[in-house]
């Protein structure tokens, strides 16, 4: 089976996983192989995915043809995206902006905005896509926020 065929059947899965009322679809998530972190890495930059993002931790080679928007991946946060977000941002990067990216352009055009990644369903491969979610999956920290417990005294 080809990249294309295989990327068609997992988008296929995605959708009929979608279906269903939607406290399940939030909860279950979507969930494929475990990938190769390091295969992850070496997708990411054969994809060019460098141009346009920074991964938090590591050391990327320099864009060649530099890119206007460029968004950071990874790092420490209070929210982590789930597998099943990280799988939708890849395959359907319009499903959810970035908010830094929002930012960056006139409020007149943050309605009708589109993401300025290109579509990877034709070059990308499952394999590809799962590895380069594990790879981006491994460079996110939650943080958890500290909180100031009261003492009461006995």
């Amino acid at each position: 089976m080809s990249g294309i065929a295989r990327f068609g059947v997992v988008c296929l899965l995605v959708m009929f996983a979608a279906c269903g009322d939607k406290e399940k679809k939030m909860a279950k998530g979507f969930v494929l192989p475990e990938g190769d972190v390091e295969k992850g890495k070496q997708a990411f930059i054969e994809l060019k995915c460098h141009q346009c993002h920074s991964v938090a931790g590591e050391l990327l080679p320099e864009d060649v043809e530099p890119s206007m928007v460029k968004l950071h991946l990874g790092g420490e946060v209070y929210r982590v995206k789930t597998y099943g977000q990280l799988v939708t941002s890849v395959i359907n990067p319009n499903h959810n902006l970035s908010k830094d990216y929002l930012l960056g352009i006139d409020k007149e055009q943050r309605q009708d905005a589109q993401s300025p990644m290109p579509s990877m369903v034709e070059q990308m491969t499952v394999d590809q896509m799962i590895n380069i979610v594990a790879f981006l999956n491994a460079h996110y920290i939650k943080l958890e926020p500290e909180y100031e417990v009261p003492y009461y005294g006995p």
